[in-house]
């Protein structure tokens, strides 16, 4: 049975689960540079980002997106691996059709911020527009389902990358998110329910918010967002502990000795499951029809969303059952070796 698409799915009132986060999963297992943050594990160890892809699509997630985040000419460039440009978008584009295919999930290509994008100066932004036309020829020649457009910190680059997925695109269906970070606003100063309905207005499928803040900080923005936004409205946050002062993760401070912990070491301030599937009900009430978790994100935390969005995973087997650990059992063996391990309060 053919696989039900973006579009029919989300006019027909139905909800998106999208596992996003390969970059920061992968180099926790240590197979990307925390810093450079460049995708060459798709050329150099592709049977790893095949291994993710099929996990998310276990723990439930509709969606297998490419990962060619920062698989851009500028970024590559800057790790002497430009040569390998083109290899490593097909490959990668490859590798997510062929996961899609054997699970019966859509495939998204994936364009993002080009980091050389300056709008003051039009050198910057031709070599911006020649990106994403590049990365979208690659996309369109995998025959994706959809486009994903992300992590932009100004609305002028996402326009860009919107108008170049609509000219090179041939029609496809494309989501568009805009990453908040300090501020309420995007770096030009637009407040983000503003940036992302005018988003909407030039033709974004749907719209919405990824990276940068964690559940609590990012979901007030969405709530304004919700409220202004007609069309389907985007959430993945990044799964970490932010707080109202320090409302975005590459603020964050290791809760013992106050130093920061952006980007190596941040797994002192990680949510928990709990979190996590707290922030996805609050999100289906709030009417989010597309939910995900950017950096930080792992199978255990997707399959967490897809059960609040619903869905019956491959991993539901494996959900946590404290109840059947012998730890927990109610008879005098089991609480003597309960006491001993967590105190005769337990």
């Amino acid at each position: 049975m053919p696989v039900k698409r973006l579009k029919e799915r989300l006019r027909d009132g139905e909800n998106i689960v999208c596992a996003e986060g390969y970059m920061w999963e992968l180099e926790r297992r240590g197979f990307v540079c925390s810093g450079d943050f460049t995708p060459e594990v798709v050329i150099d160890y592709p049977e790893r980002v095949k291994a993710l892809s099929e996990e998310f699509a276990l723990a439930g997630s509709d969606v297998i997106e490419a990962f060619t985040y920062y698989g851009h000419r500028e970024k590559l460039k800057s790790i002497g691996r430009e040569v390998d440009l083109k290899e490593l978008n097909r490959r990668a584009l490859q590798i997510a059709k062929d996961v899609a295919d054997a699970r019966g999930c859509l495939v998204a290509g994936n364009i993002c911020n080009t980091t050389c994008y300056d709008p003051s100066d039009p050198t910057c932004v031709a070599k911006s527009q020649a990106i994403f036309k590049e990365q979208m020829e690659w996309i369109v020649e995998a025959k994706v389902d959809f486009v994903i457009a992300e992590t932009f910190i100004e609305f002028s680059e996402a326009k860009l990358a919107l108008e170049s997925i609509k000219k090179y695109g041939q029609g496809l269906p494309v989501v568009v998110t805009l990453s908040p970070h300090c501020q309420d606003t995007t770096l030009e100063g637009i407040p983000y329910p503003k940036a992302l309905r005018e988003l909407e207005t030039l033709g974004a499928d749907v719209v919405g918010l990824n990276c940068g803040r964690g559940p609590e900080t990012m979901l007030p923005l969405l709530k304004e967002a919700r409220a202004v936004c007609k069309g389907p409205l985007a959430a993945l946050p990044v799964p970490f502990r932010t707080t109202e002062e320090q409302n975005n993760f590459n603020m964050l401070k290791d809760p013992r000795n106050g130093e920061s912990v952006f980007p190596s070491n941040l797994a002192c301030c990680q949510s928990s499951r709990a979190d996590v599937r707290r922030f996805a009900e609050e999100a289906l009430a709030l009417g989010v029809q597309y939910i995900g978790l950017c950096c930080g994100s792992n199978p255990s935390f997707m399959r967490e969303v897809a059960q609040v969005y619903g869905r019956k995973t491959a991993l539901d087997k494996y959900s946590p059952t404290i109840s059947r650990n012998f730890y927990f059992q109610d008879n005098p063996r089991a609480k003597t070796v309960r006491e001993f391990l967590f105190g005769k309060s337990s």
